[in-house]
């Protein structure tokens, strides 16, 4: 009797138990090593997009080694370009930070004496909160500042490993791909193909698409903002359409951010319900008509799944984990649909709904 047969036969609370030790660990694995895993992960999924590429430049007669410096270098540039851009609005938006505040604390200030009129709280009462809540929004202003510049230092560094990880990666493809086959019986081996194959498919397209996705999403935040000439109307929305991608959490701050920033630089209020408007609109055209068009080769994840995955990526690596976990659980579910155990948790983190006639054989035709 083999260890798996011998496994098999344990109770179900004793495979329950093992399991959950078993998750543990490669959390706390995945939590320990997430200064390298993270640029790892970011590095293979990277290669995967690139090989495409790689292969044209292959087949135009340009040496494999060449191939992969040129599209590096040619990635480095639009990836520089646009953190660049982003660098340059941001610092704008740093300066002008201490006056937004005040102009907050003015709104807030005539909301809580109008209130103060039907309290029992005095005004001396009223402009120390006030004064308390200004106090506290500058600081966190700065601290925001000083954790953006931190996180800009360590993504610098993460720049400057992840072209090395990708190079290594797609210079060692073949060497990569012949190891999975090994790890692997013979008999399993059209079984693995399928699956790095459609991993690769998967990556590229989900990617692709995300990408011009939110290319067009950042062009109609811009242009919706610079009309109803909102400041800051760029950055807001690259912001916007970067958060877009992480599923339902990004969407409610991508539109409270330009809200914000309309309530403090516009003389009337109208204009937050304009953006809210305006942003409304560009999640139905995204939703019923990007979405479907441009991304709809992606692995289908449920609401649920999606939710979840956001916020426990987000617990484990940060805000790399949330922009990390759909592209994951979606490899993770193509694995399983292509393995006959693992066939039901596929099923549960997809979207698909069971038919009610084939879960009710009562109510099926004789």
């Amino acid at each position: 009797m083999t260890g798996r047969d011998k496994i098999l036969q344990l109770p179900f609370y004793a495979k329950a138990s093992l399991i959950l030790i078993g998750l543990y660990v490669l959390i706390s694995m995945l939590y320990i090593g997430r200064s390298i895993i993270v640029p790892l992960v970011f590095a293979v999924i990277i290669a995967i997009v690139l090989h495409p590429v790689i292969n044209f430049f292959t087949r135009m007669g340009i040496k494999r080694v060449i191939a992969i410096i040129i599209t590096i270098f040619l990635s480095f540039l639009v990836i520089a370009a646009f953190g660049g851009l982003i660098m340059l609005q941001a610092s704008k938006f740093s300066q002008s930070w201490p006056i937004m505040v005040d102009r907050i604390s003015d709104m807030i200030n005539e909301a809580i004496s109008a209130l103060s009129v039907y309290a029992d709280i005095s005004p001396g009462e009223v402009n120390a909160y006030i004064e308390q809540g200004k106090e506290e929004m500058l600081n966190l202003g700065k601290a925001a500042i000083g954790d953006t510049i931190v996180t800009i230092g360590s993504t610098i560094m993460v720049l400057l490993l992840v072209p090395v990880y990708v190079f290594i990666i797609l210079f060692y493809h073949s060497l990569l791909v012949d190891f999975l086959h090994q790890v692997f019986g013979k008999s399993d081996q059209a079984q693995v193909s399928t699956i790095i194959s459609k991993t690769k498919s998967v990556v590229q397209r989900y990617l692709v698409g995300l990408i011009i996705e939110a290319v067009i999403i950042a062009v109609m935040n811009s242009v919706a903002l610079l009309a109803l000439g909102i400041e800051y109307a760029i950055l807001l929305g690259i912001i916007g359409a970067l958060l877009n991608v992480i599923p339902y959490v990004g969407g409610l701050v991508a539109v409270a951010l330009p809200m914000i920033v309309a309530l403090a630089t516009e003389t009337s209020d109208m204009y937050a319900v304009y953006v809210l408007v305006l942003y409304y609109i560009i999640q139905l055209i995204d939703n019923n008509y990007i979405v479907p068009i441009i991304v709809s080769s992606k692995v289908k994840i449920n609401a649920l799944f999606s939710i979840i995955v956001v916020f426990a990526g987000n617990a484990l690596w940060g805000i790399p984990g949330m922009f990390l976990s759909i592209p994951l659980l979606a490899i993770v579910k193509l694995i399983f649909d292509h393995i006959e155990p693992l066939k039901p948790w596929g099923f549960l983190f997809g979207d698909t709904m069971p038919s009610f006639l084939k879960l009710n054989p009562i109510f099926k035709k004789k």
